[in-house]
């Protein structure tokens, strides 16, 4: 068969199989449209989820007649100032949106700029336009997309159910809402009920406002400021406390320049940062906005514009983790448990209790004192030596620590966890602070203390090796072989000497210590997949902290063992000293918190 140069109207079409590839993808490149064209309002409307109609109104500059006669034709665009593509400033480019929404759908576009004495109006059916023709329209755009893919009927054997597809379209508006704070955006459709984000003050104020509006209140009541600079790169937002976690990555979100990109980098950094703090099994949730200068970063590397790449990745990797982990330090004690708010609702009785009735007799009360008290005298004391009450002895109390026996210094009181007053269960630890009162699970607080101790010991004098009486000889792929050689200084750094033992094999002459006996081979082939996908040895530095974790776990104070009132104040002062001692580095919470005014609450005092 003979080259032959294609009709326009199919390079049209196989354009849009890159850019269109469902109907949020149409919304996607529309609504950026409209932000590059300085709208402060964005109006979306769907229905059939998108595939039998989308609708987008904006209040931005418009266009002219003349632009918009250009504007449906391919590789036309007024985003570029010349024709370098390292200086992008705009969400779009390319110039291939409208033509290739045109080319597979009814397209029509009715626009006014502020110059003109009345709007314009142009449709594309199938790839046909029209002539440009007056119309009505105040200043701004509206485009209107209907029977979407109708020209390629196959394409719609592809699409899911209207509601999967909404959900898509959905997603698309609050990823680009959550990027421009400054735009008001509704969404509406038969799909949904209508949905407005207020355009929000401009600064870290009215972003977490809009990031609490599209992911919900308690993002915005656990949101910690992150921040990070180096070499003109800026890394800022809001990561969640470690409390708030979904099941899923999904959760976490990256803008660059103001653009959504999905990207590798951020979901090795973000595991990264958490790892102290999370199970495995658990995703943080973030909103990260990284601002650099535009050569530093590709943005024409994808059709669709979701993926960029970084000049120098591993600078923007290193901010990630580092804006991260110096605002989880910072707010180290926080965790959902310590708000008095989830407390409450775990106390507070499921179900109303019945009325006392009219005969109710006080002293049969379980929380009548069961022995006589040296504070009372005189006929109360008596009265509380009642035979009756012999009955509800429960034996003494694990620790007895009560104001009259044991006054706490002042000074303790005003510590952030309080003076112990006593141990219930031989597990938890009950402090009173001089506003409220914190439940400490002890075994929980001092693992995270043991770990953060392993933790200095480790970044103070090394990680401790063995040397192999004989060593480990891995066979594995020139490749894999080449790329862990590449990597043996740093490795070493970590306690793992390798070197290589001819073509296709690896000889391993120490480990670390902490590690004990290993499988070299399983630990070596790890670490290739994982310098595959982040460019470094972060995995074995895991592993280390892991086993830290677990030496931790095992030698720390164990639930069940009661504790002296000195040795409970000492372990309050050391957590107040820990980082990261809101949790265990399983992700558990160590203590929670009851403010006085909550536990008012409780008791219907407020």
């Amino acid at each position: 068969m003979p080259v032959r140069q294609l009709p326009e109207q199919v390079v049209n079409r196989i354009a849009a199989g890159e850019v269109v590839e469902r109907p949020a993808s149409v919304v996607k490149e529309l609504v950026e449209n409209a932000i590059d064209a300085g709208a402060s309002r964005v109006d979306i409307f769907t229905d059939g989820g998108g595939r039998r109609r989308i609708a987008i109104t904006d209040d931005g500059a418009g266009m002219t007649a003349a632009d918009l006669a250009l504007a449906v034709e391919r590789h036309a665009t007024s985003k570029l100032d010349d024709e370098d593509l390292l200086q992008i400033r705009t969400l779009g480019f390319r110039g291939e949106a409208l033509p290739s929404i045109g080319s597979v759908a009814r397209l029509s576009i009715t626009t006014r700029h502020k110059s003109e004495p009345h709007a314009w109006a142009l449709s594309v059916d199938g790839g046909v336009k029209s002539k440009v023709m007056p119309a009505a329209l105040n200043q701004g755009t509206r485009v209107e997309v209907s029977d979407l893919f109708h020209a390629t009927p196959a394409r719609l054997k592809f699409l899911k159910t209207d509601r999967t597809e909404a959900e898509a379209i959905r997603e698309v508006v609050r990823r680009l809402a959550m990027a421009r704070p400054d735009i008001a955006f509704t969404l509406a459709g038969e799909e949904r009920a209508p949905v407005t984000w207020a355009a929000a003050l401009p600064g870290a104020p009215g972003q977490l406002t809009r990031l609490g509006d599209i992911l919900g209140a308690d993002f915005r009541s656990h949101a910690i400021v992150v921040r990070s600079e180096r070499d003109g790169v800026v890394v800022e937002g809001f990561a969640a406390a470690p409390a708030l976690t979904r099941a899923n990555a999904l959760g976490q979100y990256l803008f660059v320049n103001g653009r959504p990109v999905r990207d590798k980098l951020i979901l090795g950094a973000v595991r990264a940062a958490y790892a102290d703090y999370l199970p495995r099994d658990r995703h943080p949730v973030v909103a990260l906005f990284v601002t650099l200068d535009s050569r530093e970063v590709d943005a024409n590397v994808h059709p669709a514009k979701t993926e960029v790449r970084f000049r120098n990745a591993g600078l923007v990797r290193a901010l990630i983790v580092h804006a991260l982990k110096e605002g989880l330090a910072r707010e180290g004690r926080r965790t959902a448990a310590n708000e008095g708010g989830a407390t409450i609702t775990a106390f507070r009785p499921a179900v109303v209790a019945p009325a006392r009735p009219g005969n109710w007799d006080w002293r049969n009360s379980p929380s009548f004192p069961a022995g006589p008290m040296a504070a009372l005298a005189g006929a109360a004391a008596n009265a509380f030596a009642e035979a009756g009450q012999r009955a509800f002895d429960v034996g003494a109390p694990t620790a007895d620590v009560r104001l009259h026996e044991q006054p706490a210094p002042v000074d303790l009181l005003d510590r952030p966890l309080g003076a112990a007053r006593t141990q219930i269960h031989d597990t938890y630890i009950v402090s009173q602070t001089r506003d409220g009162l914190v439940i400490v699970d002890q075994h929980a607080a001092h693992e995270r203390i043991v770990y953060e101790r392993l933790k200095a010991s480790l970044a103070a004098h090394g990680v401790q090796r063995q040397i192999l009486l004989i060593p480990d000889i891995v066979e594995l792929d020139e490749a894999t072989v080449e790329q862990l050689l590449s990597r043996a200084e740093e490795l070493a750094s970590f306690g793992l000497a390798i070197e290589s033992f001819g073509p296709g094999a690896i000889a391993v002459r120490e480990t670390p210590s902490l590690l004990g006996k290993i499988d070299a081979a399983a630990l070596l082939r790890d670490l290739a997949e994982h310098m595959e996908e982040w460019g470094e040895a972060l995995p074995l530095e895991r592993r280390l902290m892991h086993v830290a974790a677990t030496m931790a776990c095992h030698g720390s104070v164990r639930a069940g063992r009661r504790l002296k009132p000195e040795e409970m104040n000492a372990l309050l002062r050391e957590m107040e000293d820990t980082p990261n001692s809101g949790q265990c580095n399983h992700g558990r919470p160590t203590y929670v918190e009851l403010k006085l005014s909550d536990i008012e609450k409780l008791f219907g005092r407020r």
